[in-house]
């Protein structure tokens, strides 16, 4: 049965030495934090959370409890699916949304969440963007409600090189939950996840739009190849090696609509673009009702989405209109190039920690697709995308400074940045 809205957790139970070094943690965070706004460094809420976790290790568990949770995580996806159930779950919760505490900005590290958390100590539901790192201890700490696991792709290849390992941690954490666990909301397209959620007590299906499955060509379960069957007009992946298979989904995506359990269609009406995100939509769909809240509700509180933490945003810098996009691996370079219409396009690529220090992906993202128009290259890794888009036969110019590289023009255009660039855009645009 959903859960309902009405009914808020137990208070933390921390002794009293535990609540004074929490708090303690908490305002010299908020110092730190203060501080990097007044050097412009911005929000604050990243070094705000590194403090807090520093001088107290146990904040990250202690500001969960007392909360009812929903996670979110995935390699692609996750920020934009947090708004969306967060704005479905405040739809349902009216005048008590105040109650419910998200990490909006994207911070999804130990850290980013206790930051957020400690934001508003009277908050009683979260709804939290996990990294895939952290929902081990997410499942543990916290003992969410809900978990959406969108999907897996390689991503910042010289940390997370071997994906499987982290589904197989979803999936020890899972079995170590036990009928206590959380009710998964999965994507039945990826296999990994498939099988991550294969020990958890509750898993509700969603049948996406995945296009991307170059990451899903061998079952995780037992090493074969897998096999797509056509059914209806759609490819469903099943392994001949063993039992492992693409599960019935109870929500499904059929182009711009949501089928939901009991057959009727409906239509998100996003204001985010993409076949991507109405996936996204069904995810966080399934997982508001699975909480409660009314489909109609949820779908009037997933249109107030507009740009999620940046991703999608129009804005200007000089008299050069710019939107936003945001691709950080080649899965989400294959979403983002074809909202990419501008001519020319604009390119940003950096390596460092936040974007992944191998930049070897480039060479799985189909460049070709932008033969017939002008690319600017741009950001420290600029070269590097030269040399792939001269494989691909696509024009191009190289300019390493974003700024010089965005211009004055006077038409719009796209931009798509890898993590770092695309924070950069933001705050030279004063949108963090």
């Amino acid at each position: 049965m959903p859960s309902t809205l009405s009914t808020p957790a137990e208070p933390a139970s921390l002794t009293r030495a535990e609540r004074l070094r929490l708090w303690t943690a908490i305002r010299v965070g908020d110092v730190a934090a203060l501080a990097s706004r007044l050097a412009g460094r911005g929000s604050g809420a990243s070094i705000r959370g590194q403090v807090l976790t520093r001088l107290d290790p146990n904040a990250f568990a202690d500001l969960l409890q007392g909360h009812r949770v929903l996670a979110v995580s995935g390699t692609n996806g996750k920020t934009t699916t947090t708004h969306l159930l967060a704005a479905a779950v405040r739809s349902g919760l009216g005048a008590d949304a105040r109650r419910l505490v998200t990490n909006a900005d994207g911070a999804n590290l130990h850290y980013g969440i206790a930051s957020a958390l400690s934001q508003q100590p009277r908050s009683d539901i979260a709804v939290l963007e996990t990294d895939e790192r952290v929902v081990s201890d997410m499942i543990a700490h916290a003992r969410p409600e809900l978990l959406v696991l969108l999907n897996f792709s390689r991503d910042q290849l010289d940390r997370h090189h071997e994906i499987k390992a982290l589904g197989r941690s979803w999936r020890a954490a899972l079995a170590a939950a036990g009928a206590v666990g959380p009710t998964i909301v999965a994507n039945a397209c990826d296999p990994l996840v498939v099988w991550s959620a294969g020990t958890a007590a509750k898993v509700v299906w969603v049948e996406t739009d995945t296009t991307w499955s170059a990451d899903g060509a061998l079952c995780p379960a037992c090493g074969t190849v897998l096999r797509r069957v056509p059914i209806d007009e759609r490819a469903r992946w099943d392994c001949p090696g063993c039992e492992l298979t693409q599960p019935e989904a109870s929500y499904r995506v059929d182009g711009e609509r949501i089928v939901l359990p009991n057959g009727r269609m409906v239509h998100p009406d996003l204001q985010v673009p993409g076949s991507f995100n109405v996936s996204n939509a069904a995810c966080a769909l399934a997982a508001a009702v699975e909480f409660g809240v009314p489909v109609p509700e949820a779908l009037a509180g997933m249109h107030t989405v507009t740009a999620p933490a940046g991703r999608f945003a129009t804005t200007h810098f000089g008299r050069t209109r710019a939107r936003l996009l945001l691709a950080k691996n080649p899965a989400g370079w294959a979403e983002a190039l074809p909202l990419a219409t501008s001519d020319p396009v604009i390119l940003a690529i950096d390596s460092v920690a936040a974007d992944g220090k191998d930049v070897s992906w480039l060479w799985d993202v189909e460049y070709e697709q932008l033969a017939g128009r002008r690319v600017v290259c741009t950001g420290p890794r600029a070269q590097d995308l030269a040399v792939r888009l001269s494989y691909a036969g696509v024009e191009h110019e190289v300019e390493p400074d974003l700024r010089a590289a965005l211009g004055e023009r006077d038409m719009p255009v796209d931009v798509i940045a890898t993590y770092t660039p695309f924070q950069r855009l933001l705050k030279m645009a004063g949108l963090r």
